[in-house]
Parts: C-alpha cells; sequence; structure tokens
C-alpha cells in the first residue's frame, strides 16, 4: 500500500471514529483509538481542521463539526466564522441548558445551519442538520430576512409559499413585513411556536468587521421553558451574539 493510499485510509478512519461521538475527545484519545503515533495522528486532525471538518472546543479537545456529520461541510470562506463561533455557542449551551445553533442566509434568502450545539437536557429542542429551513417562521430566518438587502428581501417575500406549519404561523406577507422591521429594530427575533409547537426560537446576527449580517444565532427551547426565562435567555443570546461579531472584527458604531 502506498503511502497516499494509506494516508487516506487513516483520514478515514478518523472521520468514522469523530463522526460516531457525540463529545469532543483529546489527541491521546485518538492515538490510543487508531493505534497511531502521536506525530501522525496530529497531522490528520491537523488536517481536518484546516479544511473546517474538525473544531476544538475550551479545553483543547476535538469535535467533527455538525455539518460534516451530516454530509455537506460549510464552504471555506465560512471556516473562521464557524471556529470562532464554536467555543462561544458551547458556552452559551451550558451556561442556558439550551440548544444553540448557527445559520447563515445566501444571496436567494436560502438558509442553511452551519453548526449546533446540543442541550444536555433530557428534553430538549433538537434539529437535523439537513432539514429544510422556512425563513419567514423561524428565528434564524427573520433575523437574516430583516438585515438582507432589500432587493434580495422583496424577490423572497413575492416568490416564497408562505406555508401554515402550525396554528401560530404567519402566513401575511404584509404582517410579515412588520415583524421584519421590528426585528431590525430590536436586534433579534423570536419564533414562538410557529414552526414546531412547543418549541420556542430566538435569534440574533452576527456581524463581520464590515457590519454585514453574515449569520445568526439562534437558542431554541421548550416553549415552556421560554416563558419561565425570557430575559434571561434573550440577555444570554444577544450578548454572545456580541462577542461572536466582536472577535470576527465587528466595533458598534
Amino acid at each position: 500500500m502506498n503511502s497516499e493510499v494509506k494516508s487516506a485510509g487513516r483520514i478515514l478512519d478518523l472521520l468514522e471514529y469523530l463522526s460516531a461521538l457525540r463529545e469532543a475527545v483529546s489527541l491521546s484519545q485518538i492515538v490510543q483509538h487508531l493505534k497511531l503515533p502521536k506525530s501522525s495522528a496530529h497531522g490528520l486532525i491537523q488536517t481536518l481542521a484546516a479544511r473546517g471538518h474538525v473544531v476544538q472546543d475550551s479545553t483543547g479537545r476535538y469535535m467533527l463539526v455538525e455539518a460534516s456529520r451530516h454530509g455537506f461541510p460549510f464552504r471555506r470562506h465560512e471556516e473562521p466564522l464557524v471556529v470562532t463561533a464554536i467555543p462561544f455557542m458551547e458556552r452559551l449551551r451550558d451556561e442556558s441548558g439550551e440548544t444553540v445553533l448557527l445559520g447563515t442566509m445566501n444571496a436567494h434568502c436560502d438558509l442553511r445551519r452551519l453548526a449546533k450545539c446540543v442541550s444536555h437536557h433530557p428534553v430538549r429542542y433538537d434539529v437535523n442538520m439537513d432539514a429544510a429551513i422556512a425563513a419567514h417562521c423561524t428565528a434564524t430566518g427573520r433575523v437574516l430576512l430583516a438585515h438582507a438587502p432589500a432587493e434580495a428581501r422583496d424577490a423572497y417575500l413575492s416568490r416564497v409559499r408562505f406555508l401554515s406549519y402550525t396554528r401560530y404561523t404567519i402566513t401575511d406577507v404584509e404582517q410579515l413585513r412588520e415583524v421584519l422591521i421590528r426585528v431590525r429594530r430590536d436586534g433579534y427575533a423570536i419564533n414562538d411556536q410557529e414552526f414546531i409547537t412547543g418549541s420556542t426560537g430566538i435569534a440574533a446576527p452576527i456581524f463581520d468587521a464590515e457590519g454585514n449580517a453574515i449569520a445568526a444565532i439562534n437558542l431554541g427551547t421548550l416553549t415552556s421553558r421560554y416563558v419561565e426565562r425570557r430575559e434571561e435567555l434573550l440577555l444570554m443570546l444577544r450578548s454572545t451574539a456580541d462577542l461572536i461579531s466582536r472577535a470576527l472584527g465587528y466595533r458598534r458604531n
């Protein structure tokens, strides 16, 4: 077996190992499991990290990003965002006890999830990374629609069929426009059982150094828990969004 084939096999072994885990692992655990020299294991993990498939948590342990776990790794230009956001997302997840997601929107107002940190609570909010996201009735979608260029937003609102997912879903375009104005003014969006009955999502924008809203951080929880902790969770969320934005170079005027 030549060296290229051997290296490819090791990379696949490492990906399979990481994809089977839900928690981050240390380099020594990788070495022990794959029975590799430490230098070889370090080289493999750094290769995956450089390509955006693996990130390190605040303790230096490694984990596969959620997008890679589901077969559609984020684009290379999104790597700095995801790598920067993950530690803050983990902290928000641990401090709030709720699930935290990172999402972005393209020029056509199509949404994608980039990463998630799932709550450890036995009864928790969770989503499939590759599931469709309806922008009109999700907190992430509304935040990013509110900050999208007017032309792109208007084009989206004129072409999209506003499906009613629950009895709470807003399906009137003019009512939604009013909601988006408030979202941009207030700095956050709320999805109160509009997408899934019994669950509530809140989201805030993440800005890059040029002041563009390039992503949104979303906190998802059960509606019953949100009602009890509304102000606390909103404060945590908005603080985390601000910290990520500042880490990306954003400075509020």
